[in-house]
């Protein structure tokens, strides 16, 4: 019996989770203590071959992330299993899953449609279920989880997600082996990764969750690290007190974190309070950088979208900061502020609540960043950690840069 191919598709939902989506599909977001297709990996136990997702991303190339490709392109023979990237299976759905599924349909994820399985010889789905994915045909499989349907739910269930996750993937950890003047406190288990590097005075926190430290993690002495806590490979903590993070790989962290991801190759070296907040990959944060996570008044924070500014109901929401965005020293970021990809910010004066992307400059004084001075920076960043502007990515991030100039809302 042959594996069935896993495809991830973005709907016309996930294609509006802004500001990340200009510049990669969904399932690239990190979400608790995986990306949302490495979880849909591990769940239905398949790989990824590939991802269909908006034009302008063909060509996305990412370390260990399958090519963004058009529909065409997708796998033909075989068992196919089309799924939605913003869905998120629960972890039993490994026993709920069919060994075998005859025949073709919908599959439910928490009682909405996910995805579509194809069994050999039947064709895909229809064009218009990879934009609205529902359907009156009899599901194939119904199984536990939900599906993400604001793009803020990846901080406010960031919690749960990362106590799920890390329960799932290391059931039975075996009890830590910390180095003389590190100290863990709680019940909640501590994993740590091959290779990490933990100083003396330093300090675990796992009363309100698990943390896992992944391969090559380094915690420098005085970081606090308080549970449920995800810190992926080659990161270090260079200080400070971080509760529920979620950080990716190759980042650089210190300060005051906390409900906060960091995708992965994030530089936040300095002091700075950073909360309720998600920073895409390759974001620089000036010394001092700061954002608000709560209104004076207590009110719920209200985000920009791009169908028009729309009420979060959380009473905590910080910001959100697209791929490549850099800010300089001091900067004050608003509660409820989105930051497009590719954006330069800098000054005293505090940035509107939406900066469109590629934008440069101070306060409310914003310019276009240039394509040509865009790319030099990336690229340079991107050498700093040993990584290589391709050109197949930099001819993305050019559609990108071209895409993002275009008025909000006529995308």
């Amino acid at each position: 019996m042959t594996v069935p191919s896993l495809v991830l598709f973005d709907d016309l939902v996930a294609r509006r989770w802004e500001p990340f989506a200009l510049t990669r599909p969904a399932g690239e977001l990190l979400f608790g203590a995986l990306t949302l297709r490495a979880r849909a990996e591990r769940v239905t136990r398949l790989a990824c071959t590939c991802q269909l997702a908006a034009d302008h991303l063909l060509g996305f190339t990412e370390e260990g992330a399958p090519p963004v490709a058009p529909l065409h392109e997708a796998p033909a023979e075989g068992d196919r299993l089309f799924w939605l990237s913003r869905a998120v299976p629960a972890w039993e759905t490994r026993e709920a899953m069919p060994e075998r599924i005859s025949r073709a349909g919908p599959v439910l994820v928490g009682g909405e449609v996910a995805g579509w399985y194809a069994p050999s010889g039947s064709p895909p789905p229809p064009r218009e279920f990879f934009d609205r994915p529902v359907s009156s045909d009899a599901p194939v499989a119904e199984l536990p989880g939900r599906l993400i349907e604001h793009v803020w739910e990846i901080i406010s269930a960031l919690r749960d997600q990362l106590s799920a996750d890390i329960a799932a993937l290391h059931p039975r950890p075996r009890a830590p082996n910390l180095p003389e003047g590190a100290h863990h406190r709680g019940a909640h288990p501590l994993v740590l990764g091959a290779g990490t590097t933990i100083e003396p005075e330093t300090v675990f926190d796992t009363s309100e969750g698990p943390i896992w430290l992944d391969d090559g993690v380094e915690v420098q002495a005085f970081t606090r690290l308080g549970g449920p806590a995800y810190v992926g490979r080659d990161s270090r903590l260079l200080g400070g007190a971080l509760d529920c993070v979620a950080i990716g790989p190759v980042c650089r962290v210190h300060g005051q974190v906390g409900e906060s991801v960091c995708l992965g190759y994030t530089n936040k070296q300095h002091d700075g309070h950073l909360g309720h907040a998600y920073l895409g990959r390759w974001v620089n944060l000036g010394a001092e950088t700061t954002n608000s996570d709560l209104k004076n008044n207590y009110g719920t924070v209200r985000l920009w979208t791009p169908e028009g500014e729309a009420d979060t109901g959380e009473v905590k929401m910080g910001c959100l900061l697209g791929d490549h965005v850099k800010t300089g020293i001091g900067l004050l970021i608003n509660t409820g502020t989105v930051v497009g990809a590719g954006s330069n910010l800098f000054g005293a004066g505090l940035p509107p609540k939406y900066v469109p992307p590629f934008s440069w400059g101070s306060g409310a004084d914003l310019t276009e960043f240039r394509l040509d001075k865009f790319l030099e920076v990336a690229e340079r960043a991107m050498e700093r950690r040993g990584v290589t502007l391709t050109a197949a990515l930099r001819d993305q991030l050019t559609r990108a840069w071209r895409r993002g100039r275009v008025a909000p809302g006529t995308w």
